[in-house]
């Protein structure tokens, strides 16, 4: 007797089905379908029809599916079996009739070459299906992961708002061999509506907020009960926005080296907002990831998404509000306990972005605004905190290099009598540079420019580009450019466009000039203030922060070792390793 195929992307769609109940299958004869046919024939789950022209088997499915009013799979080879799906598609599709069309293919890399029977499905009619996947062949940890998610998206669009046929093109390697008698467990992830039954939430709890728009009252008051009544803690940034008194900032403590995940990791995490620019604390995520947004998409960030819930925030918090039975938050207190044992050790910074972070966050004025250039700037200073009734923003939606400074400019436009502030390396000053001689500049802003001479974020001691040597600074830093730190570019530019302009170079300098960036008295000019720092100090200035936490000799060797054999195996190595020791 046969069992199921050794292709891990079929196995992941056989599961998925099986899970979802779907249990119907039409398949048109064929060879590069094989491995997907041959594995559900002799499987008792599944009930399997065969219509050897697939235009019929289309318009069948369209009929079995509108009876029984349940998902129905079809099943295809390749060459143009998949075109005459064609009609009975169209069909489901005005209809919003539950068809999946699983049309199987030989790999992508083949298209375009004259190979036989091998055609472009990537792009398909509008009309046909609600959703269109391209599944991998699966030959490493990305591959499952991206063919899971993939399944998932499918098998959930057949039903979501209002339902529809979906597409799945599934590349084969006509592996032979149907010896899995068990078949794995895949990642399952369910979508949750305000109607349906929502799980049981417990144990300890992490909202991770990421990029979020202002929050209103209501909402930060909704996330408040919901961590009172369920022990938990809300993980943020400065591109969070929330304010409430569960929150913490936990870059700090999570960014140490030496921070093991898995020592104060959450049973459950909740992910809202979108994305989100602080590393460190992506690397706390919980055992299990809960998205909740309005879109209802598959954001799987963590790598450990179980549901999506398709709703507002607040009506997510609500319901758990009213079942959450906590009587203390215990979560919450071990977080604050554990970033407080970090911040009581942090030593003086060298000369750095970092540094002046230290120096600047918790003095910035109140009700002011302040925007962070991606990557360097916004990791070192989202290690401290900003007073209550600062607001913070970054350009992490593109996470690119370009724009900040505009963004920044926008921003300040929408309230002239307010103070913004800006914190960005010298290479994004440069690239976005023109803005500053727009005529509806403001005086109400003030920037601070950290000019290393480079993109140092390229050689941090951490970066791949640090192990280059002098070589990263030529192409991948982009050393050299904008007047090497000329003292009198930046600051001819800034006075010739109407700025006020000061300057600094070390910690004496910042000390004699910068209560004036600070000043929360209104200035008869935008200020622009300019901070020469060194590439190097930049990054030993990072490599002193996360360092702060040291372990006990015993504790740090554990941890060495593990390290180098992620440094060795990979990811992948890893996991395979586990699998072996039946971890």
């Amino acid at each position: 007797m046969r069992h199921y195929t050794t292709e891990k992307n079929v196995q992941v769609i056989i599961h998925l089905l099986k899970n979802s109940g779907i249990r119907h299958v039409i398949a048109s004869p064929g060879t590069t379908n094989m491995a997907f046919v041959v594995s559900i024939q002799s499987d008792p789950f599944f009930t399997v029809y065969s219509c050897v022209d697939e235009r019929s088997a289309a318009y069948m499915a369209c009929g079995l599916a509108a009876e029984l009013g349940e998902p129905v799979v079809l099943s295809c080879t390749g060459a143009t079996a998949s075109r005459n799906y064609g009609p009975g598609l169209t069909e489901a599709y005005y209809r919003k009739l539950p068809v999946l069309a699983i049309t199987s293919t030989q790999i992508q890399a083949k298209v375009g070459h004259h190979v036989a029977q091998i055609i472009d499905r990537s792009s398909i009619p509008n009309d046909i299906a609600k959703l269109s996947v391209q599944l991998p062949v699966v030959k490493d940890a990305d591959d499952l992961w991206d063919c899971e998610m993939k399944v998932n998206q499918a098998i959930l669009a057949l039903k979501r708002h209002g339902g529809g046929p979906v597409h799945i093109n599934l590349p084969t390697n006509y592996a032979r061999t149907f010896d899995v008698k068990t078949l794995p467990a895949y990642r399952v992830i369910d979508r949750i509506t305000p109607t349906d039954v929502f799980p049981p939430l417990s144990g300890k709890v992490a909202v991770f907020v990421g990029a979020h728009a202002t929050w209103s009252p209501a909402e930060t008051d909704a996330l408040e009960r919901f961590c009172a009544a369920n022990n938990a803690v809300v993980l943020c940034d400065h591109t969070s926005g929330y304010r409430g008194t569960h929150g913490i900032h936990f870059a700090l403590a999570a960014g140490q080296d030496m921070f093991d995940p898995a020592e104060m990791a959450a049973d459950v995490m909740i992910h809202i907002g979108e994305i989100s620019g602080d590393y460190d604390t992506l690397k706390a995520s919980g055992k299990q990831v809960w998205r909740v947004s309005p879109d209802g998409e598959i954001r799987d960030a963590f790598r450990k998404l179980r549901y999506v819930f398709e709703m507002p925030e607040t009506s997510f918090f609500a319901h758990y509000a009213e079942t959450g039975s906590a009587t203390e938050n215990s979560y919450l207190a071990t977080c604050r306990e554990k970033l407080q044992q970090v911040r009581a050790h942090l030593p003086e910074l060298p000369f750095s972005n970092a540094w002046l972070a230290s120096r600047m966050a918790h003095r910035l004025p109140e009700n002011a605004t302040i925007h962070f250039g991606i990557l360097n700037s916004l990791r070192t200073w989202n290690y401290f905190d900003l007073p209550p009734h600062v607001t913070s923003a970054s350009n992490v939606g593109g996470f690119g290099i370009d724009g900040c400074l505009s963004a920044f400019i926008g921003a300040s436009l929408a309230n002239k009598d307010k103070l913004y502030f800006l914190v960005i390396g010298d290479l994004a000053f440069f690239y976005d540079m023109n803005v500053l001689g727009n005529r509806h500049v403001g005086s109400n802003i003030r920037i601070l420019l950290v000019n290393n001479g480079k993109g140092t974020e390229f050689t941090q001691y951490a970066h791949p580009g640090s192990a280059l040597g002098e070589d990263a600074n030529v192409f991948v830093a982009a050393s050299g450019h904008f007047g090497t730190q000329s003292r009198s570019l930046v600051k001819n530019y800034a006075q010739n466009l109407g700025f006020d302009y000061i300057s600094a170079e070390s910690k004496e300098g910042f000390e004699a000039v910068h209560e004036r960036f600070l000043s929360p008295t209104a200035s008869a000019k935008p200020l622009l203030f300019e901070v020469f720092t060194d590439a190097d100090l930049e990054s030993d200035a990072l490599k002193t922060i996360k360092n702060i936490e040291k372990r006990p000799k015993a504790d740090a060797v554990k941890h060495g070792v593990k390290q180098l054999a992620k440094d060795m195996l990979g990811t992948d190595g890893v996991n395979m390793v586990k699998k072996l020791m039946g971890r």
